[in-house]
């Protein structure tokens, strides 16, 4: 039996994906970020294990013959220790497109259409009853694999309900759980029908992480009125329990961005990106076609800026790099449909034989990505609603022209650069256009000034210091 750890992280995603190699096996491919270096720095460190589900066919195969899930020793070059669980795909499918994707995303991003969603019906109590087998299967093997006083670290909405089952467990062991995502207001968070129970196994936690201030208050207040807790400023107390919650906004890894961005294949996007906007101000965005993203909006202020201010035909030109998303669920295949056809009505509209007045590339190209964000002049950041959104930290960081920020009030970045951004209701079309209007005519020493405030924010709390933060929060 392989030793206990003293360390362990848990995700629904892991650090590496499984792909197929030239002679018809198995390799793993490192995912990419600085979140994923800095907690395999802190695993390595430690002799941790990540423990994370498989996410398809060649995946679940892998994980289902790997002795306990540990794909070492199922031949798999990987340079951390890595338990991935073969969670059948029925059970995995209503976890996380039901109840993860669809209602819990939906729920603290405040996406419903109102009124005729959500529907809590037999159909989704079938769905909840595979989120709780897969948070449980998660539960399990974390306690089988954690030495005596261990530091277990949960990440996000997929694994709500890990907390209170590991607790029930494993007593012995220090459990925090970070969300990457927004938190709803109670009175929406309500609309669950076990909202309370969520809270509750949440609060199995030592210790709870989020972005935003804003966040964690919206937390607190929930578990104030729906379990009628103990809540001060920063702690709750259930059920003759306390747990802890903490803001920890995640910066970025500048460094290794630069590095990354300095490579050949993007020099060789940034190029080609080049030769179609020529002299032209660049208006950058970089997302996932994501509901919360508001692209849509954020592409009718570009036209409503074309429209209304005609001394920028010709001279401006919108980059918008997305990548699809969760095109397993209907309402997002819809909305990369709607992006689409909005950027085709604005290339009519204005293009000429001489001027490209947007690119809109919707695939995956993360070279193009990262040279859209060196050639911003501004960007353009606009969620409905983000628990942080990186994106806004790394153009700042990769512009080469002192970028301008519009950004979203709704965004978590809002905490840490509205101050030094053109802050922008993202409902507000014409607010967002005429921000538009004014971070392309800023004043270059102005500019100068917000950039590198911008940068310093950006950078405070980098990856690996954010989550050795949160490992000394919750090992208190």
């Amino acid at each position: 039996m392989p030793a206990r750890r003293s360390l362990l992280i848990a995700s629904n995603r892991g650090p590496v994906t499984l792909v197929a190699d030239d002679h018809g096996g198995t390799r793993a491919q490192r995912g990419g970020g600085g979140l994923v270096s800095a907690m395999q720095s802190a695993l390595s460190d430690s002799a941790g294990l990540w423990v994370c589900s498989a996410l398809g066919d060649r995946e679940r195969t892998v994980a289902r013959r790997a002795p306990g899930g540990r794909l070492a020793e199922a031949g798999v070059d990987v340079d951390l220790d890595v338990r991935m669980l073969s969670i059948d795909a029925p059970t995995f499918g209503r976890a996380y497109n039901g109840i993860a994707n669809s209602t819990l995303w939906f729920i603290n991003h405040l996406l419903y259409d109102i009124p005729t969603k959500p529907v809590f019906d037999m159909a989704w109590r079938r769905q909840w009853s595979s989120y709780e087998r897969y948070n449980a299967a998660f539960a399990t093997a974390l306690a089988e694999d954690a030495a005596d006083g261990a530091t277990v670290m949960v990440q996000d909405y997929h694994l709500f309900l890990v907390p209170a089952m590991l607790r029930d467990l494993r007593p012995d062991v220090r459990i925090g759980h970070f969300t990457h995502t927004p938190w709803a207001p109670p009175d929406y968070f309500s609309m669950l029908p076990n909202a309370a129970d969520i809270l509750a196994r949440m609060l199995g936690a030592d210790h709870l992480g989020f972005h935003s201030r804003r966040w964690a208050d919206a937390f607190l207040q929930c578990c104030a009125a729906l379990l009628d807790a103990e809540v001060s400023d920063r702690d709750v107390r259930y059920a003759g329990r306390t747990t802890r919650v903490g803001v920890h906004p995640l910066g970025t890894d500048a460094e290794a961005l630069r590095e990354r961005a300095s490579r050949r294949d993007v020099e060789r996007s940034l190029a080609d990106l080049r030769d179609i906007v020529g002299d032209c101000q660049v208006v950058s965005r970089v997302d996932r076609t994501e509901l919360s993203k508001n692209i849509v909006r954020g592409l009718l202020a570009y036209r409503e800026l074309l429209r209304t201010r005609p001394e920028w035909l010709g001279k401006v030109c919108h980059v918008v790099y997305t990548y699809p998303s969760r095109h397993d669920l209907p309402e997002y295949r819809e909305y990369t449909a709607s992006v689409q056809r909005l950027g085709r009505e604005i290339e009519d509209e204005f293009s000429t034989d001489d001027w490209t007045p947007l690119v809109l590339e919707v695939g995956h190209d993360y070279p193009g990505s990262l040279a859209a964000m060196r050639a911003a002049d501004v960007l353009l950041i606009n969620p409905v609603r983000d628990g942080m959104n990186l994106v806004a930290q790394e153009g700042c960081i990769l512009s080469e022209q002192d970028c301008a920020l519009v950004l979203s009030k709704e965004a978590g970045a809002y905490d840490l650069m509205g101050e030094h951004a053109l802050v922008v209701n993202p409902y507000d079309v014409t607010g967002t256009a005429d921000a538009l209007h004014e971070a392309l005519s800023m004043p270059a020493e102005e500019r100068r000034k917000r950039a590198e405030q911008l940068v310093a924010a950006a950078t405070a709390l980098p990856p690996a210091e954010w989550f050795a933060e949160q490992l000394a929060a919750t090992r208190g």
